[in-house]
């Protein structure tokens, strides 16, 4: 058996830091639960010289374990542990664009962007599709995506990314955004904006990128696809097809700066309203197999209600073992907590 020691990555903010080890050490097991058989054991925290590590035990991890523990959401660097040293583990993650898409933006309620990789990571390793992580070409949709910080993760790790929201400003802020970024970066690109039109009456705007990581992989036809729509989230189904997605990774209002907007409602603090109106629509946008993941405000909303409706919507709730220690302190008013189902 080697000993392992993972250092975390800087977190620039402060209290994410601080819940950071905790979350890690979920996320590890989760990882460990779904691709690499059960093989970690003795995940603890563990200081060495002052600074704090995740440490686990595990026998003759591969090429391709470590493959996965690459894309760890706060993996800075991973050692083994021989002694009193620390020998550095060599790690290919499957990042395919430089990490300024998305450190760049920044923006008054934009989540943190490890939480946003932690909760795509342990959403797709719900999913029937968790073990092909490394090769398959996802199909990740937002149906609330804001400014795009889900869809850029989606895009760094070499998927197709759509996104939903209806708020105009947010959405030409974003296209103007991840065209600049191309333009700047000299990523090859295609990109098509406008509005859509039914009936001569315009029902949504609408943004539709192809990109590849460089000009070889464009002309070969190995490019990924964005596709981002402004449009109230209860009719993303008129813009994708059924049973389409493979993940569906949404970060629910938190009911502090943002409320929720259902039909009928108007603006409330609790996602509830918003949830039971919306899952309903997105399930029927999942393929069998794939999976929902939702952060949202454990203090506007109880857990066990938010699982009851993704379970009214025939979902397959994950609430047992690592799915239940995600809770953490956002700020005084925030407790962000995480919900991962799976379509059957």
């Amino acid at each position: 058996m080697s000993r392992y020691a993972l250092l975390i990555s800087p977190s620039s903010n402060r209290v994410y830091a601080d819940a950071s080890v905790a979350l890690t050490r979920a996320e590890l097991a989760v990882f460990d639960r779904a691709v690499l058989g059960g093989r970690l054991t003795d995940i603890a925290e563990t200081v060495f010289g002052g600074a704090r590590y995740v440490t686990f035990t595990a026998d003759g991890l591969t090429d391709r374990d470590l493959g996965y523990l690459a894309n760890l959401s706060s993996i800075y660097v991973l050692f083994e542990v021989t002694g009193d040293l620390l020998r550095p583990v060599e790690l290919h993650p499957l990042d395919r664009f430089d990490d300024d898409l998305l450190t760049i933006p920044k923006y008054p309620g934009k989540t943190n962007e490890q939480f946003t990789k932690l909760l795509l990571n342990v959403t797709l390793l719900a999913s029937d599709f968790a073990t092909e992580m490394l090769e398959r070409r996802f199909r990740v949709l937002d149906p609330l995506c804001g400014r795009g910080t889900t869809l850029n993760q989606a895009l760094m790790y070499g998927y197709d990314a759509a996104g939903v929201d209806h708020d105009r400003a947010d959405f030409e802020a974003y296209a103007t955004y991840i065209q600049t970024w191309c333009k700047r970066k000299r990523i090859k690109h295609r990109a098509e904006s406008g509005p859509v039109r039914r009936n001569r009456q315009v029902v949504a705007r609408r943004l539709q990128l192809e990109l590849a990581p460089d000009k070889e992989s464009y002309r070969a036809g190995r490019t990924q696809r964005l596709d981002v729509v402004q449009v109230d989230t209860l009719r993303s189904a008129e813009f994708f097809r059924p049973a389409s997605q493979d993940l569906l990774v949404a970060d629910a209002p938190y009911g502090v700066q943002h409320g929720s907007r259902s039909a009928g409602r108007g603006l409330a603090r609790s996602p509830l309203a918003l949830l039971a109106e919306a899952v309903p629509v997105w399930a029927g946008l999942l393929r069998p197999g794939g999976a929902l993941g939702i952060a949202w405000n454990t203090n506007v909303a109880r857990r066990e209600e938010a699982a009851g409706i993704l379970a009214d919507a025939g979902l397959a709730v994950l609430a047992d073992g690592p799915y239940l220690d995600f809770a953490h302190r956002v700020d005084q008013a925030i407790v962000r907590d995480v919900l991962v189902a799976r379509r059957p």
